[in-house]
């Protein structure tokens, strides 16, 4: 080793291993569902809030009325698009086997694209009166 190799961080000597050219659009998109979530987070809660105390017609009904039904579709979406993203993240730090990084994430977005389409039909069905 000559006496500069040693000033050579571990990130200069990995060759062939740079940028995916992925991480910011990670990033952005996850900060933009977080954002979203936040927003429909908000009325969430409120039309919960709303429907404390009424009967299941009532509650079926509100969530039947379309501009609700397509709020919930999507805070449903983003819910679970965002919670996929970070447990991405999650894996990709802390799992360092890549067989079960790899079954990991795909157990992770099997999962939450099951539940997603679950719970988008549980919506679809009520508001469609099914």
């Amino acid at each position: 080793m000559s006496g500069f190799d040693r000033f050579r961080t571990p990130l200069k000597n990995a060759r062939g291993l740079g940028s995916a050219k992925d991480g910011v659009h990670h990033f952005v998109v996850q900060r933009a569902t977080a954002v979203a979530l936040f927003f429909l987070g908000l009325y969430f809660v409120g039309l919960a809030i709303s429907l404390i105390g009424a009967d299941y017609a009532a509650a079926r009904a509100a969530v039947a009325h379309p501009f609700n039904a397509v709020l919930l579709i999507a805070f449903l979406v983003t819910s679970f698009w965002h919670a996929q993203l970070g447990l991405q993240v999650i894996i990709e730090d802390y799992v360092h086997a890549p067989i079960l990084a790899i079954t990991s994430q795909l157990a992770v977005r099997f999962v939450c694209v099951l539940a997603t389409l679950a719970s988008v039909l549980a919506v679809l069905r009520i508001a469609l009166g099914a």
